[in-house]
């Protein structure tokens, strides 16, 4: 489901926006998420710094979140011991059916086990954290190195194999800023589909 935001092109600055298929050239630290609260362990950002970490945004009524984004999550989760997965729910549209007493039933209807923030609404029609990271639609996959700059996002569907290529090059990195990681990812963006 796309949530009409305008795409952010690859000509964009890069430090001033989070959204689109992208890598920082330089260590930047994300933005924490701005959420209402979570469902499972609170996980912000700044507290998984150290691990790779996989953000799978979502809406529970959204076709494409429950045949591929959210089982892709899962299936990292149990393949990938050492990601931390995340899950973030940001609604945009049927905000009267997806409160969380429907999101905490949907979860444990799906066996979804990694921790889900609510994104949070300002009175606007997109949530704050989707606005913040120019997040197009739902599902949108993100993918952040160990020192927490995000290395990768995208708005669909991504390949299995392409997106276990990448982890795997993001938990083989030393501990350093994301600039190496750019390189990698980035040219894995235009053969994931």
């Amino acid at each position: 489901m796309r949530s009409g935001l305008p795409v952010v092109s690859a000509d964009a600055d890069r430090s001033a926006s989070y959204g689109g298929d992208m890598a920082p050239a330089h260590h930047v630290p994300a933005p924490e998420f701005d959420v209402e609260g979570w469902i499972g362990t609170p996980s912000p950002l700044a507290s998984l710094r150290g691990k790779v970490v996989l953000v799978e945004a979502f809406q529970m009524l959204c076709a494409g979140c429950v045949n591929y984004g959210i089982p892709q999550a899962q299936r990292v989760q149990r393949m990938f011991p050492n990601v931390a997965v995340v899950g973030l729910h940001t609604v945009f549209e049927h905000h009267e059916v997806t409160g969380p007493d429907a999101l905490r039933v949907f979860l444990r209807e799906f066996g979804v086990r990694f921790p889900v923030g609510i994104d949070r609404h300002d009175g606007g029609s997109i949530p704050v954290t989707m606005r913040t990271y120019g997040l197009e639609g739902t599902p949108s996959t993100l993918l952040f190195d160990r020192a927490g700059s995000l290395v990768f996002s995208h708005l669909g569907k991504v390949d299995d194999l392409a997106l276990g290529v990448m982890i795997g090059q993001l938990i083989a990195q030393p501990d350093e800023p994301a600039g190496n990681a750019s390189a990698t990812t980035d040219s894995l963006v235009d053969q994931r589909e």
